[in-house]
C-alpha cells in the first residue's frame, strides 16, 4: 500500500536515509530536499512554474569527489497528490569524469519507507572490491 507524506515528513525520512545533499526539482530550484521542493511548489502557486502531468523529478549527486573523479547521480520520481508525497522510482548512475555512463541501477515500485539508504544505493553502482588470491604453495607432484 502506498503511503503519502507531507513535505517535511517526506524530506525527513529521505534525509535520515542519507539523502542529505543538494537536489534540483524539475531541473531547477537547487537546495536540500525540503527547500528545493518547497521553492518549486511556491513558484507553481505564483504561476511562475507549473506542476508536471506526471511525477516530480528530483536529481542530485550521492557521491562527488571533484571533476577528475567518477560521480554517482541519483534521480527520483516522486508522486505529488494534494500536498502529499511518495517516492515512486529511483535511478542511480555512475559516470566517469568525461560523463560516460559506467553503471546504472533502476529501482521501481518504491515507497518512501522502502527506499534504500544512500550508501546502499551508491553500492549498487560501485565496483565490487576485487579479491586478490595469493599464490598457492607449490604442490607435490608424482
Amino acid at each position: 500500500m502506498e503511503v503519502l507524506s507531507d513535505l517535511s515528513t517526506f524530506a525527513e525520512i529521505l534525509t535520515d536515509k542519507g539523502y542529505d545533499g543538494y537536489f534540483h526539482t524539475q531541473g531547477a530550484y537547487a537546495g536540500k530536499l525540503e527547500e528545493s521542493i518547497g521553492e518549486y511548489l511556491e513558484n507553481c502557486q505564483k504561476g511562475t512554474d507549473s506542476l508536471p502531468k506526471q511525477d516530480l523529478l528530483l536529481t542530485g549527486y550521492l557521491q562527488w569527489s571533484g571533476e577528475e573523479e567518477p560521480s554517482v547521480k541519483c534521480s527520483m520520481w516522486v508522486k505529488y497528490l494534494n500536498g502529499k508525497f511518495s517516492l515512486n522510482r529511483m535511478e542511480i548512475e555512475k559516470k566517469d569524469r568525461f560523463g560516460q555512463l559506467l553503471k546504472t541501477a533502476e529501482l521501481t515500485n518504491l515507497s518512501t519507507e522502502t527506499a534504500l539508504k544512500a550508501v546502499d544505493a551508491v553500492a549498487l553502482v560501485n565496483d565490487e572490491q576485487k579479491q586478490v588470491a595469493g599464490q598457492s604453495p607449490k604442490r607435490f607432484k608424482l
